[in-house]
C-alpha cells in the first residue's frame, strides 16, 4: 500500500472501516471529480441488493457529483465484478483506477476501468 497516494490510502481505510462495522461481504470508498469521498458496504436485504461500489456511485450521483478519480473494493473474491466496473465507467468514463483488496485492506490489483 505504500506505493498509494495519501487520497487513495485514505480509500483504504474508509473501506475497510465501513466493512468492518457492518460485517458486509464488501467495503467500498470512492472520490470524485471535486475530492469528495464515499465510503460505503453492500447492502443485501431481501427486497434491496446492492453493491458496496453501487451504493457509492448512487452517493456520489445524488450529491451531484460529475464523475469519480479513484474506487476502492474490498472484497473476498479475486475479482471485482463486472457489474461494478460497468456502475463505475457509466457514471465517470473509462480511466479510472480501481484497487482491489481484502477483508483487512491488503490491496491485491488495481485495473481501470
Amino acid at each position: 500500500m505504500s506505493d498509494l497516494s495519501a487520497e487513495d490510502r485514505k480509500l483504504v481505510t474508509l473501506a475497510r472501516a465501513t466493512r468492518a462495522r457492518t460485517g458486509a461481504a464488501e467495503g467500498a470508498a470512492v472520490r470524485d471529480a471535486d475530492g469528495r469521498t464515499y465510503a460505503a458496504a453492500t447492502v443485501d436485504l431481501p427486497s434491496l441488493q446492492v453493491s458496496a461500489v453501487g451504493v457509492c456511485v448512487a452517493m456520489a450521483v445524488a450529491s451531484g457529483s460529475r464523475g469519480l478519480e479513484a474506487v476502492v473494493v474490498l472484497t473476498d473474491g479475486d475479482s471485482v465484478a463486472d457489474a461494478d466496473l460497468a456502475v463505475v465507467r457509466d457514471f465517470a468514463g473509462g480511466g479510472v483506477v480501481v484497487h482491489r483488496g481484502d477483508a483487512r485492506g491488503t490491496l491485491a490489483g488495481s485495473l481501470v476501468s
